[in-house]
């Protein structure tokens, strides 16, 4: 789901090694939006006409993310058929197999035309040379200017837009308006002291309460407090990553949090080991002050806790001094380099991230569109708790570090690990990111 993110590579140098070393790290299959008007050039030959009579574009998309897309895609060959000639093979990959594989077609050449791609995944691909470069494409459809930034960030790599903006989410907090009200909180926290004070609050006004379920399996619980100190958890330096994760500001928001955990007693021992979706499990149970969780959850809570959610609010992230920057992670639609219909891809890719289209996926998904014209739709029509992740995902959205060695990161599981380790007391908050920046150190150095 994250910040999340344009970074430079020495691509043409890597590409050989970074393909073949696809198939280490399971990169975060997270959620991202764009849209525009629908519209844009239709695909055409020297004559001006339709180019794509007789011709079938393969297409991968994700499994799971909308319930039930069937009709949804009958829409999208029906329009696109209309449009170019053309028809699609739509084919659908879960998301636990599609690491695998989009690893080996891009080692057999066998890529489809475009594919649904994590944001978090467009980097590596892209420094294989398996995407094709869309920064010419994007700015004579006059689409450029009205991308979301984190998710352009995130499909952008050495300059070059390699992800077309999709759908995609962000995290905040869902807060319960009665145990707020009966321990007197009157405006949700804003900043660190007021998330403090709201914790001691709610655990004075009743202690069976768990005033904030901090799950230690979650990056993105985590790295808010690290990005709400002013810290990062790398950087590239010249032409390397290097862990930025134990330095003092880093260090700063994994204490606040451990200290928040442990000390303030805002959580449970077993919340430590627990994931984001435990979280929401205890939330909707209704003995849980506040969580972290994403814009797409709502719905889910309405189904599974419905008195619950009718009582649930929102807030943004709290961060030192105002609101902390939160991943920002969903995905990017990509045409392939070896696809020999690659004008006639980009017609489909504006056709799904712009317009009508972009805007039905959002709404049938519970995701954002990646396109600022249709968000400044959905801020000002959006329900109480939409409006407040939109704040979130316009004003303080950021991306994962850009670089194809992030995956690896992520695969070994490098910022949980420490995190879980920290709020069990097992190491203190410089110990667990002295360890977690030489695991992170170790990735970028290839070991």
């Amino acid at each position: 789901m994250g910040n999340r993110r344009s970074d430079g590579h020495r691509m043409a140098a890597n590409r050989k090694g970074v393909a073949a070393g696809l198939a280490t790290g399971v990169l975060v299959a997270s959620m991202a939006a764009c849209g525009n008007s629908g519209g844009g050039s239709t695909a055409t030959g020297g004559g001006g006409t339709a180019a794509g009579a007789g011709k079938k574009l393969t297409v991968w998309i994700m499994e799971g993310t909308n319930p039930d897309s069937s009709a949804y895609f009958d829409k999208v060959k029906k329009a696109f058929k209309d449009k170019t000639q053309a028809d699609l093979d739509v084919q659908m990959v879960p998301w636990t197999a599609a690491k695998d594989k989009f690893t080996t077609s891009i080692a057999g050449n066998t890529t489809p035309d475009v594919a649904e791609v994590g944001t978090t995944w467009t980097p590596e691909f892209a420094d294989a040379g398996a995407l094709a470069d869309l920064t010419a494409k994007v700015k004579a459809a006059n689409l450029d200017g009205d991308l979301v930034a984190g998710l352009k960030d995130a499909g952008t790599v050495d300059g070059k837009l390699y992800g077309m903006p999709w759908y995609a989410g962000i995290r905040s907090f869902l807060y319960n308006k009665d145990i707020f009200a009966k321990a007197g909180i009157t405006t949700p926290p804003a900043t660190w002291a007021e998330l403090k004070d709201a914790v001691a609050k709610i655990k004075k006004a009743d202690p069976a309460v768990t005033p904030f379920f901090i799950p230690g399996n979650s990056e993105f619980t985590a790295t808010p407090f690290i990005w709400g100190a002013g810290g990062e958890t790398a950087a590239k330096e010249g032409d390397k990553w290097v862990s930025k994760i134990d330095d003092a500001k880093a260090v700063e928001g994994i204490q606040f949090v451990a200290d928040l955990a442990l000390k303030d007693g805002a959580s449970t021992p077993a919340a430590a080991t627990g994931t984001e979706k435990d979280a929401l499990t205890a939330y909707g149970k209704g003995n849980v002050g506040m969580i972290v969780s994403g814009s797409w959850t709502p719905s889910t809570l309405a189904k599974q806790a419905p008195d619950v959610a009718k009582k649930t609010g929102a807030f943004v992230f709290p961060g030192k001094d105002g609101m902390a920057p939160s991943f920002t992670g969903g995905s990017h639609l990509a045409v392939f380099e070896k696809s020999p219909n690659k004008d006639l891809a980009f017609e489909l890719v504006k056709l799904m991230t712009t317009g009508d289209l972009a805007k039905e996926w959002g709404k049938q998904s519970n995701y954002f569109p990646g396109q600022k014209s249709l968000l400044d739709e959905q801020l000002k029509s959006g329900d109480e708790l939409t409006k407040v992740f939109a704040k979130q995902f316009t004003q303080g959205g950021k991306t994962v570090p850009v670089t194809p060695l992030w995956g690896k990161v992520q695969a070994k599981k490098v910022i949980p690990t420490m995190t879980q380790a920290v709020l069990s007391g097992k190491a203190d908050a410089k110990a667990g990111a002295q360890t977690a920046a030489k695991d992170m150190n170790d990735v970028f150095a290839g070991k």
